[in-house]
This record gives C-alpha cells, sequence and structure tokens, in this order.
C-alpha cells in the first residue's frame, strides 16, 4: 500500500488542465499578507451527540491554508471541540432544544429550565449574525443533527449570509433546510450543496425533478441528475459525489475524475467541505486583487473553480490515505493528508506564477 501513496495521482488531462486553473487562484505565500486575509472560515454546527465533523471539515480547512478557522457549535460540543485541537476557534452560541418537562416536572423551579434567549432562534441567530462581517465562508451542517431549534437558527443564519452575500457550503443536516425550504437559497450563485446519495435523492424530489432527471438521463447521461438539480434550484452549484465528482450550476458541469480510496468511513464528506471553503476564502483574496495575478480568471468561473479544487484535494486525501491504512481508514487520516494532497496537486506556489 505505501508505494502507492508514493506515486502520483491519475487524472485526465482535462482535469490536469482544470487543476492548472485552479492553481491560478491559490495564494502564493508572501511576506505582505497579514493574518485573516486569506481565508476566515467558520463552520456552524456541533450538537452534543456530533462532534467530530465540525472538527473534520474546520480542521481540513486549517490545514489547506485558511488563516482563521472558527467552529460555532452548542456548549456541550465547544468542550470537546476544544479538546481536539487548540488551533481551532471555537464559539459556544448555538443551542439546542431543552428536554421536554414530564409531568412530575410541571412543579419544577423555574430555575431548572432553560431561559428565553437559549428557545428564541432569533435570540440565538443574533449573537452568531454580527459575526459574519468578519468571515469570508461559511460551512453549515457537518454535526448539526436535527434538533428543531439548531435547525431554526440556521435558517437565520443562512438568510442573514446570504443577504450579505457571503459564500456557503451547505452539508449534512443543513440540507435538510433546503429540502423543506428550497427559497433559502434557490437562486443563490454563492451557495454550494454537498450531498450524499440520500441526501440527493431527498433533494430531486422535493424539488420535484425525478421525473425530469428520469427523462434527462435517457438523453443526457450520467450527469443529468446534477445539472437538473442546479438548474431546479435556481444555479446554486451542486457536488454529486461518486466514482467521479460531478459539479454543476446547471449551465456549466466539471468532472474530477481523480482516483479516490474504497473506503467510505464517516465523516470524508467533512474534508469535502472545509477544503471547498478554503478555496473559496481564496476566491475572494483573487477578486481583492491581493497579489498579481494577472487576472487571468473570469470571476463567473471562480466558484466552479474552488469547489473543484475542494473536491480534488478531497479525493488525492482519499487515495493517500487508503493506501496507507486500507480498510481500517478513518476521517482523521484524510486530515492529516491535506498538505501532501496540495502539494501533489498544485506544487509549491511561491510568488512566480
Amino acid at each position: 500500500m505505501s508505494s502507492e501513496s508514493s506515486t502520483g495521482p491519475e487524472m485526465s488531462a482535462t482535469t490536469k488542465q482544470m487543476l492548472t486553473r485552479v492553481r491560478q487562484m491559490v495564494p502564493p505565500m508572501l511576506e505582505k499578507f497579514h493574518k485573516g486575509q486569506l481565508g476566515r472560515v467558520a463552520v456552524i454546527g456541533g450538537s452534543e451527540d456530533y462532534t467530530g465533523a465540525p472538527y473534520f471539515s474546520a480542521m481540513a480547512s486549517a490545514r489547506l491554508g485558511a488563516d482563521l478557522s472558527h467552529v460555532i457549535c452548542t456548549p456541550n460540543a465547544a468542550q470537546v471541540i476544544k479538546t481536539y485541537s487548540p488551533n481551532l476557534m471555537v464559539h459556544p452560541l448555538m443551542r439546542s432544544s431543552p428536554p421536554a418537562l414530564s409531568s412530575s416536572d410541571s412543579g419544577s423551579s423555574p430555575s431548572l429550565t432553560k431561559s428565553a434567549p437559549d428557545t428564541d432562534p432569533s435570540q440565538i441567530a443574533a449573537q452568531i449574525i454580527p459575526m459574519l462581517d468578519r468571515l469570508h465562508v461559511l460551512v453549515i451542517g457537518p454535526g448539526l443533527g436535527r434538533d428543531p431549534l439548531m435547525q431554526e437558527t440556521c435558517a437565520k443564519v443562512i438568510t442573514a449570509a446570504r443577504e450579505k452575500g457571503i459564500p456557503m457550503v451547505l452539508d449534512a443536516d443543513a440540507l435538510l433546510l433546503v429540502t423543506k425550504d428550497p427559497s433559502l437559497i434557490k437562486g443563490y450563485d454563492n451557495a454550494v450543496l454537498t450531498p450524499n446519495v440520500v441526501e440527493f435523492g431527498r433533494l430531486t424530489k422535493a424539488l420535484g425533478v425525478d421525473e425530469e432527471v428520469e427523462k434527462a438521463e435517457e438523453t443526457a447521461g450520467e450527469t443529468a441528475k446534477v445539472e437538473a438539480l442546479a438548474k431546479a434550484l435556481g444555479g446554486v452549484m451542486v457536488v454529486q459525489k461518486g466514482a467521479k465528482d460531478y459539479l454543476s450550476d446547471g449551465k456549466v458541469t466539471l468532472t474530477v475524475d481523480l482516483k479516490g480510496g474504497l473506503k467510505r468511513s464517516g465523516g470524508q464528506g467533512d474534508t469535502l467541505t472545509g477544503s471547498i471553503a478554503t478555496f473559496l476564502g481564496w476566491r475572494r483574496a483573487y477578486l481583492e486583487d491581493l497579489w498579481d495575478h494577472g487576472h487571468k480568471l473570469n470571476k463567473e468561473e471562480l466558484i466552479g473553480l474552488a469547489v473543484f479544487g475542494g473536491s480534488a484535494i478531497t479525493r488525492e486525501c482519499s487515495r493517500l490515505a487508503f493506501a496507507k491504512k486500507g480498510r481500517s481508514l478513518q476521517a482523521s487520516d484524510l486530515t492529516n493528508e491535506v498538505h501532501t494532497a496540495f502539494l501533489n496537486l498544485f506544487g509549491e506556489v511561491d510568488a512566480k506564477l
């Protein structure tokens, strides 16, 4: 297995050309940059039962090169996530629904129940929304769970982030929000969805494109599903994960055919969300002309290139980790391969572009 990890990734000529374009939006390491310019990413998720997912997403973002990586989660999750790494900034601002009081608890003192601010999604979101002005990208969903209060709070944060034009990557149970109310992100071309197979099916059903997809597949081939869903969402970028990753906004469809590993352990999708988020942060740096890059890329293609880059990094992490660990591979093994994956795909990026 170790011999395979030492060989370079296999890819088509088209993918190689795309990675050359992606590389142009990767900032070189320059002395003039200051903290925060190359990406300020926040992951919103993390509940008492799910602490690994937001950590893996935030750490992938940090390992890939984002300057600042935050996790916004519940207090119980924050205590745990802080023990995973001192490199992440963890904010215990989310709240989960209080347990329903049984009849025997009906006479309990008010001091034993949660106060109104901790049960009002508007008030909880009001603690998070002011942070948005200090962030470049949001990842919403890793470890979120389906708690109604958590879900309602995220819906309000998504609405506020959309009003501010902040790019968002939605995954896991944040996609449940989209399934229930597609208008949250419909038509927002700064949004990226990364559903798994089950979540993808729920979305296509919720958007009423099942029959359209089936008809399109007969004539349009294997990318028909992701294209139909992206169109139904009004131009949102959707990632259809599989043996190859298909990325589409309904107008342009890209294929990432890098070979990945064969183990399907939980948490690997969190590396994807964090990686995409970092590239989206670099997109902002590119648009702000933080370095002399010659403006060779069109603004309209940068979201697609960012998602392509995040997908490629994740697949290469998976390949490298599987070559070393085989069937024992876990999500943390992908985290450990992020830097090597970057070097394999893009090499050293410095001022001599």
